[in-house]
């Protein structure tokens, strides 16, 4: 009897890709992410200390320092947390 398991791999994803996958996010549909927004992405997306990161890219992409990620800032949070690498199962 075969045994199917559960599996996940790291692949390599374009700027678009990881934009288009951390707007799903967007719960509230206010157009921005926010710190928990952020931690449930990147938890989804299979990183570590999910919670950290989510801070720290908070902190290094928020430019107006509102405690959001706006349209105008994705790009620069998407070449932070695209470092991290995402796990697509």
């Amino acid at each position: 009897m075969a045994i199917l398991t559960h599996r996940c791999a790291s692949v390599p994803l374009t700027d678009e890709q990881v934009k288009g996958l951390l707007k799903r996010y967007d719960r509230n549909g206010d157009g921005r992410l926010s710190r928990k927004e952020l931690r449930v992405a990147f938890r989804s997306l299979g990183l570590n200390f999910s919670g950290w990161k989510a801070r720290q890219a908070l902190r290094h992409s928020d430019a107006n320092d509102d405690g959001y990620i706006s349209e105008e800032e994705m790009s620069e949070l998407v070449k932070y947390a695209s470092k991290w690498g995402f796990k697509i199962c």
